[in-house]
């Protein structure tokens, strides 16, 4: 049974100075860990928004990183998903079931029984030119396809800007949901990944892209 509960411990109290231009009194965003991936544990973050974030490899010392890195961001220390709703948590009973929601459809994709996410997106961790080419990510590349760097530029009108959008693949706060691992180089290789190569090739050959590794 895969894990969604909060996986690793509560970290201690997180002190990354507050980022001034977070909103004020927004609910604080909610947090899990979705365990026992084939691409191993997920951090789940959300907002009363939509789901903000989604970081790999998250053990104990990435868990706490990232949640300090969150705070700042946003302006609201992050709660664990299973605290006491009349406790800490109060306020954030959406972020709480947007994460519930995220991690049912990590686990339905992951069986191959999803092959588009639904979960709202909060984007307000990215903006400008790298926010345009995640959203057209997003809308444009479905399940089981790939897409060029290149091809991608063009998409949102910024024919030679491929180096911009690799910048952009690498900026991806919701990797998986958000699917920069379908973003490939023009002759073929597979291109960088923020998560590492091996979880790209994962994740690629999960969707029918790539031959699933044999061991």
């Amino acid at each position: 049974m895969t894990e969604t509960a909060a996986a690793a411990t509560t970290p201690p109290s997180l002190t990354t100075p507050p980022d001034p231009t977070a909103p004020v009194g927004a609910a604080r965003p909610v947090w899990s860990v979705l365990g026992d991936t084939p691409v191993g544990p997920l951090l789940l973050a959300a907002t009363d928004r939509g789901l903000v974030t989604v970081v790999f490899h998250a053990d104990g010392p990435v868990v706490r990183r990232s949640l300090a890195r969150l705070a700042g961001r946003l302006g609201a220390e992050p709660v664990p998903a299973g605290e006491d709703e009349g406790g800490r948590a109060g306020g954030a009973a959406d972020g709480r079931r947007t994460v519930e929601r995220a991690a049912r459809e990590l686990e339905a994709y992951f069986r191959g029984a999803l092959r588009e996410f639904s979960v709202p997106l909060d984007w307000s961790l990215t903006s400008g030119f790298n926010g345009r080419v995640l959203r057209t990510l997003a809308d444009t590349v479905p399940h089981g396809t790939v897409v060029g760097y290149r091809t991608l530029a063009e998409r949102v009108g910024e024919p030679g800007a491929a180096r911009a959008v690799g910048v952009a693949m690498g900026s991806n706060p919701l990797p998986v949901v958000v699917p920069c691992h379908r973003v490939v180089e023009s002759d073929g290789g597979i291109g960088g990944f923020g998560g590492g190569l091996e979880t790209k090739r994962t994740l690629l050959a999960l969707e029918g892209v790539l031959p699933a590794p044999l061991f």
